[in-house]
């Protein structure tokens, strides 16, 4: 009997048994979703896959667990993500940092869970149904728990005091002939004046 009824229950329940991905309505429907990409649609079936009643805020889109469902491209995911946090689909909980620490992200169709390890500000800039307001609050005011580093400006090396002069010295000039013409200057050249007749005289001074 028992057997028989559970033959009789696969039946009326109208599926296979296990564990799915509930989207309702309201996502696959709105204007949002409709305008996501192919790969970001498919992200979002990646991330809600993870949900299991209690992880909404420790969700994962990195390369490690993408990989081994056959995701193949880094630059991929990050766009699909990216065009997910703009259109408020998912929401960062925590940044992820090099070498080994992965992001975290929540969907925004459920109600955050409340889990330790959030980035400063995560669950206070969470908003439910952000999608249907045309995206979620950036994360600005997130800060990752180790702290910000603080990135200086200036060159590796130090700032040096400019020095006015060229490396090589001051620029010489081109050319260093005379300004004054080699047979004198001319205005110091006696003057021709022309006689009587008609022929060129020096002028003489007095």
């Amino acid at each position: 009997m028992a057997n028989g009824r559970n033959k009789l229950r696969k039946i009326v329940s109208g599926r296979d048994q296990g564990g799915f991905v509930a989207f309702p309505w309201s996502v696959i429907d709105s204007a949002a979703y409709q305008s996501l990409s192919h790969p970001a649609r498919s992200l979002l079936i990646e991330v809600a896959r993870q949900f299991v009643r209690d992880n909404n805020g420790r969700l994962l889109t990195s390369m490690a667990h993408l990989s081994r469902r056959g995701w193949k491209s880094a630059d991929v995911i990050t766009r699909a993500k990216r065009e997910l946090l703009s259109a408020g689909f998912i929401h960062e909980t925590v940044t992820g940092q090099r070498p080994n620490k992965a992001s975290w992200y929540a969907m925004t169709w459920q109600a955050l869970d409340r889990l330790d390890g959030y980035d400063t500000g995560a669950a206070a800039c969470f908003e439910r149904g952000a999608y249907r307001t045309g995206g979620a609050a950036k994360n600005t005011t997130l800060k990752p728990q180790a702290g910000v580093d603080v990135t200086s400006i200036a060159p590796c090396h130090g700032v040096d005091d400019a020095c006015p002069t060229p490396p090589g010295g001051a620029v010489m000039p081109v050319s260093l002939a005379s300004p004054t013409p080699s047979h004198g200057n001319h205005l110091e050249m006696p003057s021709a004046a022309t006689n009587a007749n008609g022929h060129h005289v020096e002028a003489t001074s007095h």
